[in-house]
């Protein structure tokens, strides 16, 4: 977003909080008058402390933060010690000022200082979600200012800010947004492991968003990506299968179009028995023929339908561990008597 686009989102924001007088401790009043425009009705007295707060919001409005901010500063220093209680008001005012001249990093100490410091208040909501929106921005790639350039990576504040919002509103919309922004800025990222943590997050604490396919979606992705290959660690396979079976459940269509069907539990079923074959040839390369055993075996119960359960077999009957037939029938009984998700018959013609 260009520098004149974020003013005229910030003009357009605050000049729809100074028609909503409510919102700012009803400074200046307005009323719809007979031919359905805004009239004001009552405005704060010349002089006092609440009329320049007053005039700073107009500032701001018209798009002059430099001339807001000016006064602001003077206001706070002014009143900071005496306890006044339109002190959150001005913060977050002067927080708004300075974001919309584009330093939305200055700003958050301001912000900062509204939510630590002014809990009970009703700015404090307001500045929370203005610490989300530019937690969204720099995990979205926006840089931060140095020197009066934005070259400055900021993708770990975001991050905080966003983990940030979560615990200061937990159960609010403010919270969700957040998190599912947080979970897709991990995805984004490919850092897999933290996407499908926080799309666990996501699910457990908000169960009836309206980002819950899209979460559990990417969550069944971010698994399956963990997954390196057969020399590595299978255990993300495992948890993708589940996962997609539970997707399949609930979203029976959606999983269909989205390929989460049984063609990519059959390839699940495939790599995860080759994962287990290369970890059972590894103990017998090393001589460890318990362990090695071992793990064909369970490869073929567990997997009886792959090409890995057909090598497992054959590198059984080579060591001489699988005499005849009759000998993996029993091996696949359980299997038969439906105790294995996989299911089926034996990969031996």
């Amino acid at each position: 977003m260009s520098r004149r686009a974020r003013k005229l989102v910030w003009r357009g924001a605050w000049m729809a909080c100074c028609l909503c007088g409510s919102a700012w401790g009803q400074l200046r009043e307005y009323k719809l008058d007979e031919s359905g425009n805004w009239a004001q009705t009552t405005a704060p007295e010349a002089g006092t402390p609440e009329a320049r707060l007053d005039e700073a919001r107009r500032l701001l409005a018209d798009d002059q933060p430099g001339e807001a901010g000016s006064i602001l500063d003077d206001w706070i220093e002014e009143h900071e010690r005496k306890g006044s209680p339109y002190l959150p008001q001005a913060y977050l005012l002067r927080a708004d000022a300075t974001a919309a001249a584009g330093n939305e990093y200055t700003a958050l100490y301001d912000y900062e200082t509204v939510i630590k410091e002014f809990p009970a208040s009703e700015e404090f909501v307001k500045a929370v979600e203005r610490e989300l929106d530019i937690g969204v921005r720099y995990v979205n790639g926006l840089r931060r200012k140095y020197l009066g350039m934005r070259f400055v990576d900021a993708t770990d504040i975001g991050e905080e800010l966003l983990i940030r919002v979560q615990e200061r509103m937990p159960g609010s919309r403010l919270a969700e947004r957040a998190a599912i922004e947080l979970a897709d800025h991990y995805y984004r990222s490919r850092e897999m492991e933290m996407a499908g943590d926080m799309y666990g997050l996501f699910l457990q604490n908000f169960r009836s968003s309206a980002y819950r396919m899209k979460a559990m979606q990417r969550r069944v992705y971010s698994q399956i990506a963990r997954f390196k290959g057969p020399r590595y660690d299978g255990a993300p396979l495992i948890d993708a299968r589940v996962l997609t079976r539970e997707f399949q459940t609930q979203y029976p269509v959606e999983a269909e179009r989205a390929g989460l069907d049984d063609a990519l539990l059959t390839r699940l079923d495939e790599s995860s028995a080759a994962s287990k074959l290369e970890v059972a040839r590894w103990y017998l390369r090393r001589g460890d023929e318990v362990a090695g055993r071992y793990g064909l075996k369970r490869l073929v119960k567990e997997h009886p339908q792959t090409g890995a359960a057909a090598g497992a077999i054959a590198e059984m009957r080579e060591r001489g561990w699988l005499a005849d037939a009759a000998q993996l029938e029993r091996m696949l009984e359980p299997v038969r008597g439906g105790g294995n998700s996989a299911g089926a018959e034996s990969p031996v013609p």
